[in-house]
């Protein structure tokens, strides 16, 4: 009895190891890939599994972080049993570039990543993370390399669209899905930042003199635009004046005439008129006091005059 209990326990205890050991409880946006004596079985999916201990071995993945040490980002190598299926950013750190005008320029970029087939991300590649960050660092230099320091700057949405196409067609292999590709910082040497700031202050300066000659430019238009409106409103106010005194002067002469029964001769009318105009403006050229010379015809005034006593004595019989 003694020998079956010992028997019947370590039976227990042996089923019990195996339980422990064969037991796996997968948590949620991981797996976990199980090779059989050395060859690819299955791949356990979030929750509870069961593997046959000791004939059943967890394939390990390698993952490259990088960690902060002595003030420097160090790769550190690591290997995992499980999978981290959820989106992962990896931010490698800045890489020199030469561009197409012969500028070294440091960039720095990050890369986010998705692990869809966990199988192909343990048997494709050997290590996963460097390879992935190998070849952004790559097609980053080619894609950068193409473009001159200027456009640069303007291209970082289709450098990083042509990064995402790259990384996908290598990613679809390694069971990986290449969500995003973001160039965080491009540092330039300081000569050339130099360099680059005086040619914007340069480049503003001559935006401003073209924009202030664009304006004195627009102003003496519209100065000349106002003086020629000017200058045709007041010939129109001139001509409407000498119309309206014209009109004036002969709806004179026509009443002069009305006046006198039409027995009045037009041209002593005329006289009358005139020489009444012309008395008119002999105050207004002394109005200062100052002593002024007239040059004029004395038989125009005393005509004028005439005019006005015969016109005073009525028509000749």
């Amino acid at each position: 009895m003694d020998a079956m209990l010992v028997i019947a326990l370590v039976f227990t205890v042996l089923i019990l190891v195996l339980i422990i050991k064969g037991l796996m409880i997968i948590q949620q946006s991981e797996a976990v890939v199980i090779e059989r004596l050395g060859s690819y079985n299955k791949t356990l999916t979030p929750g509870v599994n069961w593997i046959i201990p000791f004939v059943d071995k967890p394939r390990s993945i390698k993952v490259r972080r990088y960690q902060a040490i002595g003030g420097e980002n160090v790769a550190v190598v690591q290997e995992e049993t499980r999978i981290d299926r959820r989106e992962t950013v990896l931010d490698f750190p800045g890489q020199s570039v030469i561009t197409a005008d012969n500028v070294s320029v440091t960039v720095n970029g990050a890369l986010y990543f998705q692990v869809i087939d966990p199988e192909r991300a343990v048997y494709q590649t050997e290590n996963l993370i460097q390879a992935i960050e190998i070849l952004a660092k790559t097609s980053l230099r080619s894609e950068m390399g193409k473009m001159e320091l200027d456009k640069l700057f303007e291209s970082r949405q289709e450098i990083n669209d042509k990064l995402q196409l790259v990384m996908d067609e290598a990613g679809n292999k390694w069971g990986v899905k290449v969500t995003r590709v973001e160039i965080q910082d491009i540092l330039i040497p300081t000569e050339v930042e130099d360099a680059m700031r005086k040619q914007m202050a340069a480049e503003r300066e001559r935006r401003a003199l073209v924009l202030r000659a664009s304006g004195e430019r627009e102003a003496a238009i519209a100065k000349a635009e106002g003086e020629k409106r000017s200058s045709i409103l007041v010939a129109e106010g001139n001509k409407e004046a000498a119309i309206l005194m014209a009109e004036g002067q002969r709806q004179a002469i026509d009443q002069v005439l009305a006046a006198g029964n039409e027995k009045l001769e037009p041209q002593l009318v005329v006289g009358y008129l005139l020489g009444l105009e012309y008395l008119k403006t002999l105050p207004e050229i002394g109005k200062e006091g100052d002593r002024i010379f007239l040059p004029y015809e004395a038989s125009s005034v005393l005509g004028a005059v005439g005019s006005i006593e015969a016109l005073l004595k009525g028509p000749s019989k």
